[in-house]
Parts: structure tokens; C-alpha cells; sequence
């Protein structure tokens, strides 16, 4: 897989670019805004590492034009930025994730794998799980050939919780995801939410991990 990496700070950027071609990745390592492309090329990069302050711009402008323009890629912004509204306008702005610097080159990767899973799984017009079926881009579910009646955020909900079936998702992760440019839902909200879904897709379906989340049974 080819990695587009935007990043001008000279040590932190050798060291991604050593540690992703460590992991298996090729690289492509710019430092500037007038270095990168237009548009990335779909077909050949399969996500995009992007630091916000760049010598001569803003990362944050370059990620939305490349989502105005129609790029669906994954792109993870790493940034020293840490105020709330910075995060929340990057997750706006068409983040799938957000790293603060400093921080570890391991746990970079990890979340690189994370949003590389998602976004095959994204790629694909249904997710199939069992007898239930999801097609995220229609805003559709079934559950075998019946369709399901889902509010759109019941629907969000479903979408979070499909995304990596099996796997634990917590609590203050869903709020937050279904919420992204405000403040996150509260916990009792969130349980009223989780209810009407075991409703209409099955209880047995959405699992509660006492203290910490929820998983989605294939």
C-alpha cells in the first residue's frame, strides 16, 4: 500500500517515513502545500498522513478542497493542535482521524490500520453480517430481505457499530460520533438510542460490554 505523507518537520518525517517502509508501506514524503498534487491519485495512494501547519499553508484548507473535489480517501491529520475546536473542525473539515503531537509512532500505525480497514469495508456498496446487510453510502439495513425503519441516528449508530463487527466500541466513542461538531450525547440518550436499535434489528445483535461499550454480533 502507497502512503502520502505531508509533513515538514525534517526528524518527525524521516521517522514516519522509516517506520511506515518498516511496516510494508511505500512512501511518498512532501513537505509543502505547492508539493502535493491536486488531487491525490485514488487509484494509487491508499491514505494520507497530513500535518496542519505547513510552511506555506494550511493543511486543513488542502483536506477540504481534496473532499470537495470528490477524494474519499482516508486521511489522518497529525497536528500539535489541541484545542477541542480544532479537532471538531477537523473531523468536519473530512478527517477520519486526528493524532496529537507528540506522540508514539506505534500507536500511528495502528490507527493507520484502523482507517484502512474502515474505508475497505466503506468501499464496499453492502456490508453483510449475518442476515444483517448494511449499505452505508444508500442509508439502507435490512435484516434478511426486510428493510429496516431506521432513524438517521439510529442509523449512524448501526453504521459505528458494523464498521468493525465483533470489536468493542465505547461508549464515549459512539456519543461523541454521533454528535461530532457539538458536545456528545449523554450517557441516557445514548442508552435510548442503543434500545430502539436492539429493537428493530435484533437485542441479541448489539452486545453490552459492562463499563466500557458495545459490540455489534455478526
Amino acid at each position: 500500500m502507497h502512503i502520502l505523507l505531508i509533513e515538514d518537520d525534517l526528524d518527525l518525517g524521516q521517522a514516519l517515513l522509516q517506520a511506515l517502509q518498516q511496516g510494508g508501506f511505500t512512501v511518498q514524503w512532501l513537505r509543502s502545500v505547492a508539493a502535493t498534487p491536486p488531487l491525490p491519485d485514488a487509484n494509487e495512494v491508499a491514505a494520507v498522513l497530513l500535518d496542519l501547519t505547513l510552511p506555506d499553508g494550511q493543511g486543513m484548507a488542502l483536506l477540504r478542497r481534496w473532499r470537495r473535489a470528490g477524494l474519499s480517501l482516508p486521511v489522518i491529520v497529525i497536528t500539535a493542535r489541541t484545542a477541542l475546536q480544532d479537532r471538531l473542525d477537523g473531523l468536519d473539515g473530512g478527517a477520519d482521524d486526528y493524532v496529537l503531537k507528540p506522540f508514539d509512532v506505534p500507536e500511528l500505525l495502528s490507527r493507520l490500520h484502523t482507517v484502512l480497514r474502515r474505508s475497505a469495508r466503506q468501499a464496499s456498496e453492502e456490508w453483510t453480517l449475518g442476515a444483517l446487510r448494511v449499505a452505508p453510502r444508500r442509508h439502507e439495513a435490512w435484516v434478511g430481505d426486510e428493510p429496516l425503519a431506521l432513524s438517521p441516528r439510529e442509523f449512524r449508530l448501526l453504521v459505528e457499530l458494523a464498521r468493525e463487527p465483533g470489536k468493542v466500541v465505547a461508549k464515549n466513542v459512539l456519543a461523541q460520533r454521533l454528535e461530532p461538531l457539538g458536545d456528545a450525547l449523554d450517557a441516557a440518550t445514548l442508552e435510548v438510542h442503543i434500545s430502539n436499535l436492539r429493537k428493530k434489528i435484533g437485542a441479541e445483535r448489539v452486545v453490552t460490554v459492562r463499563g466500557v461499550g458495545y459490540r455489534l454480533q455478526p
